[in-house]
């Protein structure tokens, strides 16, 4: 079953459960890949899903994190809520010794040798570890082993 049909059937799902705040952050998933979809003007693989995603949790967080230091907790907690929901269809995340293993793998099979062939390690990583790592830690553990 694809990405977006357990999407679908989890919204649906929802509905009968009429778990408001679920099928909230659900309609407005599967809205944000269709957005995407009209945009590029293709239908979404798995992969394509799993980047709206990721971006939307990360959205999700930066909002928590500024309606917290403004003191608006009951909108952080309602993000947070959201970003449950949406870390649901994300795959599992990478431990730290198998992200340190296709760091080096990487690095290796790409012949890195300093910053300048950082983002040819970036576009050997990224396919690996979308959604399962966050790329602006994984960004600065490629700057430490290759500075």
């Amino acid at each position: 079953m694809s990405l977006k049909d357990q999407l679908s059937e989890q919204q649906k799902n929802a509905m009968r459960a009429k778990d408001k705040a679920r099928l909230g952050t659900l309609r407005m998933l599967m809205a944000e890949i269709k957005q995407k979809e009209i945009d590029s003007r293709e239908t979404l693989d798995d992969d394509g899903i799993i980047a709206v995603i990721t971006k939307m949790v990360k959205q999700r967080k930066d909002a928590a994190g500024q309606f917290e230091q403004a003191g608006r907790q009951d909108l952080a907690d309602n993000e947070r809520r959201e970003i449950t929901v949406l870390q649901e269809f994300l795959p599992q995340p990478l431990t730290q010794d198998e992200l340190d293993a296709l760091l080096i793998r990487a690095i290796a099979d790409t012949g890195a040798t300093g910053m300048q062939d950082m983002g040819k390690v970036m576009a050997v990583l990224k396919p690996q570890i979308q959604g399962r790592a966050d790329m602006g830690k994984v960004s600065a553990i490629i700057k430490a082993k290759l500075a």
